[in-house]
């Protein structure tokens, strides 16, 4: 794909039919919570865009974020979204490598200042610089080098949004989060261990229709995919209602698919999408799977106790705290519904004022 076509050009000449590309867009506006009169903009706004140069830079993190992204067994839009940006450098993807991998990075950074994304999975250590270099430099100088002349930062995983594992006590290497190091950026955390691949398409995809980073939540992540917690997206959740819980992993319980709270779930205090979204196209996710969430896409998650003790019992609150995070849950969905409301009523209101 050479630099300069569309988005709209590239799609065309993969086989990408009209009718599918707006279902795309339409499903795009629907997730980040627009009115269905922005289904025209969005998908204007996306025929038209040019490749955005994108750099990714990899930390201390595993490639779990990487191969979340890159697991599709068949060609969608999504995926075909991701690949139309110029992704100029990334160490696990590209064919260069050695000097040519890093001249590659430092050309993109020149020749598209002030335009380009900038992606980082995995957390910054901040002790002794061997602790994970590149090339030669530490990951905290590659960073503040490469958020110089970026546009806006998408810190992926919650290795990169919240520190992670890496971040986890003892924490020997002083891992950080990109947001305890860039302050003068905007950045977007798309939190998970690993995250869901169409929160990042949906970010990307809202920063080419309009420029601008989507609404965040007070943690820094796209509050259309992270405004609900999993407990009141989740399909057991009814199970919960009626006070029905496995209670271990092969009683008749979890033979029934009752809910997983008493064996830890964690999905009361966890906001993410992974209820209605999930990975590998939409097949499953952990609790689809048997298995309790792990609370991976919330701060310091791996120091919150055991990941098998109710959350009422652990380190994760008491009754009282959950009570409280589900009265929070509750008044944030309050708030994000009005919000959408708002929205839709003000683009109402824009689009009857052009046709008088």
């Amino acid at each position: 794909m050479r630099r300069n076509q569309t988005l709209g050009e590239y799609l065309h000449a993969q086989g990408v039919s009209r009718r599918g590309f707006l279902k795309f867009c339409s499903a795009t506006a629907s997730l980040m919570a627009m009115p269905p009169s922005a289904i025209s903009q969005v998908a204007e706004a996306l025929a038209t865009a040019r490749r955005p140069s994108v750099i990714w830079l990899s930390f201390q993190e595993c490639t779990g974020c990487t191969e979340s992204l890159t697991r599709s067994h068949a060609p969608t839009v999504e995926s075909l979204i991701f690949d139309a940006i110029s992704l100029d450098y990334h160490h696990t993807l590209q064919a260069a490598a050695g000097t040519g991998a890093e001249a590659a990075r430092l050309a993109a950074m020149e020749e598209n200042a002030g335009e380009y994304i900038l992606i980082v999975d995995g957390s910054i250590p901040t002790g002794n610089p061997a602790y994970s270099t590149i090339a030669g430099v530490s990951n905290l100088d590659m960073l503040e080098e490469a958020a110089q002349n970026c546009a806006a930062i998408v810190a992926v995983g919650t290795c990169a949004a919240f520190g992670g594992i890496p971040h986890a006590n003892p924490n020997p290497t002083g891992a950080v989060s990109v947001s305890d190091i860039i302050k003068d950026k905007p950045i977007i955390n798309v939190s998970g261990c690993p995250p869901i691949p169409v929160v990042i398409t949906g970010v990307l995809a809202h920063f080419l229709t309009f420029g601008t980073i989507p609404e965040l939540d007070a943690l820094g992540r796209p509050a259309a995919f992270f405004g609900q917690n999993i407990h009141d997206r989740c399909y057991r959740r009814p199970f919960y209602e009626r006070g029905k819980f496995a209670h271990t992993f092969d009683d008749e319980g979890a033979r029934k698919g009752w809910c997983l709270y008493e064996l830890g779930c964690k999905g009361p205090t966890t906001y993410n999408a992974c209820a209605t979204l999930k990975w590998n196209e939409g097949t499953s996710f952990p609790i689809g799977s048997g298995h309790g969430c792990l609370g991976c896409s919330e701060p310091d998650f791996w120091d919150k106790g055991s990941f098998y003790t109710p959350i009422a019992a652990g380190l994760w609150g008491s009754r009282e705290a959950l009570l409280g995070a589900a009265a929070a849950g509750a008044a944030i969905g309050v708030g994000a519904t009005m919000a959408a409301r708002a929205r839709k009523k003000k683009a109402q209101e824009a689009e009857e004022a052009q046709s008088t």
